[in-house]
């Protein structure tokens, strides 16, 4: 499985609740337990007024899958705790998946009832991964989902990850991943670029102008130590003694001012105007502070050459989860045949059996629908485009899918699969999903 040289993975069995494991040991007990069963994990909505959601995650996934496992330390635990019984710590103990993975690529758009990840397997198997893949496909999906709105809005401008410090530190390099893959250009998560290959960035914040005598000290400090082509922060006292301070020292190969607070619009206007005054037309002008979407399309007439965003990104953009589920739809029966099976509840629908997904396109290569077959595999016309990709099979992770290649191949397949999708996607405004599901039965 590949990941980049110096770093551990950390055994994931534990990120779980506690009801999985207790459903494992009363499905043991009634000889349940090791009935082929499939899984899909799939969200019933978008957020409200999203128009697409994005998958991300999936390579964390199944990068976690390989330590999904119950050393001495975990089973010491939970026999210490009396969470489970001795049958069941002797089935944990030799716990290793064995079954098969399929779903949607990473980086592909979906919407509600997609079947973005299935899990064929035992019931055991499959039961308790459940908690482990949705804290991390509800999590990267939201940052992803959220990351590539923020890339439309910016159009050819580039955007900045810098939200590390407004999130746990493991969600931190899970959100800068997703970041990338929907299109963000680089992230100030270290550890995300040790891990995935991506590129970092950053120079200093206003505690480095503050730590200096003088705001001149400060960037003749950050100038001797990164060199001219830097980005200076020039909003710790005055923007304009900034602007003049940092051109003096650097000249004209001064690589770029930030900007942090205030009015972006009107700020990032006159300076572009002093900078050019000065001679620096080349001097590019970043842009920061509390942006989202929304702040970035407002900022489309201003002359920003790129773009930071934290607590938004982090947070999903006011959709901090992607409310996936992951329910059982179909089981093995007695006589060795699978039934479909779902919940009734009727707020909470569910189709059972086991789904294929088809992205149906016009002759233009514009998605149409998404078409997804219960049980069987939709009929292709000839330019539609199979959805669903094999991971999994029979316990072993396939090439390709973790890793930094997994995030090149899904910064890819988002650039691609949103050009797919009508132009409604590109606005901001709220309404309903870009294009319907349809479900196909036998």
């Amino acid at each position: 499985m590949s990941t980049s040289a110096g770093w551990e993975r950390p055994r994931t069995s534990l990120h779980t609740d506690h009801y999985e494991l207790t459903m494992l040991q009363a499905a043991l007990h009634s000889g349940a337990a090791h009935r082929k069963s499939v899984f899909e994990a799939f969200a019933r909505r978008l957020p409200d007024g999203r128009r697409y959601g994005v998958v991300a995650g999936t390579g964390r996934i199944l990068e976690g899958l390989a330590d999904f496992r119950f050393g001495p330390a975990e089973l010491e635990f939970l026999e210490r705790t009396g969470v489970v019984d001795s049958l069941t710590l002797d089935y944990l103990e030799n716990f290793s998946f064995s079954g098969d993975i399929w779903g949607y690529q990473e980086g592909e758009t979906y919407f509600p009832n997609s079947p973005l990840l299935i899990v064929e397997s035992t019931f055991a198997e499959a039961c308790i991964l459940e908690t482990y893949i949705l804290s991390v496909l509800n999590h990267d999906s939201a940052i992803a989902s959220a990351a590539s709105r923020m890339v439309s809005a910016a159009g050819s401008r580039p955007c900045i990850e810098m939200g590390s410090r407004r999130t746990h530190e493991e969600a931190a390099v899970g959100a800068a991943r997703s970041a990338v893959i929907a299109g963000f250009n680089s992230t100030s998560n270290l550890e995300a670029g040790l891990r995935y290959g991506l590129k970092t960035v950053g120079t200093a914040a206003h505690s480095f102008t503050l730590l200096h005598d003088s705001e001149r000290e400060a960037f003749a400090a950050q100038i001797a130590a990164l060199g001219p082509g830097t980005s200076l922060l020039v909003d710790t006292y005055d923007v304009e003694t900034g602007v003049r301070t940092a051109v003096d020292l650097a000249g004209d190969a001064l690589g770029a001012v930030r900007l942090d607070s205030g009015d972006l619009v009107a700020q990032a206007q006159w300076v572009r105007r002093l900078l050019d005054d000065l001679g620096n037309v080349n001097t590019k002008i970043v842009v920061t502070s509390d942006l989202d979407e929304f702040a970035i399309a407002a900022l489309q007439s201003a002359p920003v050459d790129s773009y930071g965003v934290g607590t938004s990104l982090v947070t999903g953009s006011g959709a901090p989860t992607a409310s996936m589920v992951y329910k059982l739809v179909s089981r093995q029966d007695k006589d060795g045949t699978f039934i479909p099976v779902a919940k009734a509840a009727k707020n909470k629908t569910s189709m059972g059996g086991r789904k294929y997904a088809l992205r149906k396109l016009n002759e233009r290569g514009i998605a149409t629908h998404e078409l997804v077959g219960i049980g069987h595999r939709p009929e292709d016309d000839g330019n539609d485009r199979q959805l669903l990709h094999h991971f999994v099979k029979n316990g072993e992770v396939l090439p390709g899918w973790t890793g930094p290649e997994a995030v090149e191949k899904a910064r890819r397949r988002h650039r691609a699969s949103l050009a797919e999708l009508p132009g409604v996607v590109k606005r901001m405004q709220r309404g309903e999903p870009a294009i319907p599901t349809v479900y196909e039965e036998i």
